[in-house]
């Protein structure tokens, strides 16, 4: 038997469709469709991740917290964009090349984690002003 609901809740959470501006210019940003990723908010599977808000896998965010505040962290938000489509949908990431990579060098030292850092100190300012010329920020 497949257990899929609890309490009125999918198991792992609810999906979270991000505001159609947000995910233009995340398009922008990255320069393809964002639509095939899908964002789970509250999810009980992230939350196993302590001190985290988010955790990836293939064309999937799942979010501990909601997804309104998931977009309102622009930071956040192209961190986890960019892993699961620059890392995860190139097929350079995988969960154990990530464990690995993670076992040797710790989180703040792994090569995922550091080109999405990269990434989002490049890119964030462009999101921003792409979302203010929206009126949005």
């Amino acid at each position: 038997m497949k257990l899929a609901w609890v309490a009125g809740h999918r198991l792992f959470g609810r999906r979270y469709v991000l505001p159609h501006p947000v995910a233009t210019a995340l398009e922008h940003v990255f320069g393809e469709p964002v639509g095939s990723v899908t964002v789970i908010e509250h999810s009980l599977y992230a939350r196993i991740h302590p001190g985290m808000s988010a955790t990836t896998r293939p064309n999937r965010i799942l979010l501990s917290i909601s997804g309104s505040e998931f977009v309102a962290n622009p930071d956040l938000l192209l961190h986890e964009y960019f892993h699961v489509l620059r890392q995860w949908g190139t097929g350079r990431l995988t969960r154990w090349r990530y464990l690995i990579e993670s076992t040797r060098l710790g989180y703040w030292a792994n090569a995922y984690e550091q080109e999405a850092r990269e990434f989002v100190a490049a890119a964030s300012e462009g999101y921003r002003r792409y979302l203010r010329n929206l009126n949005l920020i």
